[in-house]
């Protein structure tokens, strides 16, 4: 990946990734440690998710983590085929990339990721993490670039 991208965007991809990645391990080390909060609107507790998104497939308790990695290298192996796709969503990529792989941590050191973040104001929420949070935002820049921004420039070429 180091030659796909120039050395101010490897230092950017890196950065991001590492601060990402330990900021969320750091949340998840306070709540399994005993931070907790009630509040209003949101709530700080643990819980230990053995399935994916609103808990489902945790029937496959164990072997997600097998396929999450598989996932995870699937899209390395993608990105790094489709280089300037990889390039023109770097942040993104770093973002997701990060996020899954401090999620994966999870699921090999405790059996389950770490999820902690409760939203209960209005209509209760799923139980999320920060890593959730990060997946969110990189695919909502992705899309954002590519329905509102490749438009622009397609529409520019043709006049």
């Amino acid at each position: 990946m180091l030659n796909i991208l120039s050395k101010k965007q490897s230092f950017v991809f890196f950065s991001t990734f590492v601060l990402v990645f330990l900021l969320d391990q750091f949340v998840k080390y306070l709540s399994l440690n005993g931070m907790r909060y009630e509040g209003s609107f949101m709530s700080l507790v643990l819980v230990l998710n053995d399935g994916v998104a609103f808990s489902m497939f945790a029937f496959l308790k164990g072997y997600l983590k097998y396929i999450q990695l598989a996932l995870l290298i699937f899209l390395l192996a993608y990105l790094l085929w489709q280089k300037s796709f990889f390039k023109e969503h770097f942040l993104a990529f770093a973002l997701m990339l990060s996020a899954g792989f401090s999620n994966l941590l999870d699921r090999f050191l405790y059996g389950g990721v770490v999820d902690m973040f409760f939203w209960h104001k209005w209509f209760e929420f799923a139980i999320f993490n920060l890593a959730d949070v990060m997946i969110n935002i990189s695919v909502a820049l992705i899309l954002i670039k590519e329905f509102f921004f490749k438009k622009k420039d397609k529409n520019a070429n043709l006049t």
